[in-house]
């Protein structure tokens, strides 16, 4: 599928919201009401180009969780040039 990523999450639904998914589910459009979800935040990103690039974005968002930890620890990424001068 799009890069998956695994997050728990626990929703209390009512309502319309309820009657929606049960809606889906009845129709077989969706086999559960966590995939009828699924299926809504797909539509939500078709509807509105929230992620145009799944790969592109999670490596950039593990980029950024890289240099939060290296910033916490006082580390910095070395330049080309500090990481080749061992080797010459």
């Amino acid at each position: 599928m799009h890069g998956e990523c695994t997050m728990r999450t626990t929703l209390a639904m009512d309502g319309a919201v309820e009657m929606i998914l049960e809606k889906a589910i009845s129709l077989g459009l969706a086999r559960s009401k966590t995939d009828a979800l699924r299926m809504g935040v797909f539509a939500l990103n078709k509807e509105y180009n929230l992620v145009k690039d799944f790969e592109r974005e999670k490596v950039e968002q593990k980029l950024r969780q890289e240099e939060t930890e290296m910033r916490k620890k006082g580390r910095k990424y070395l330049t080309e040039e500090e990481a080749l001068t061992k080797y010459r």
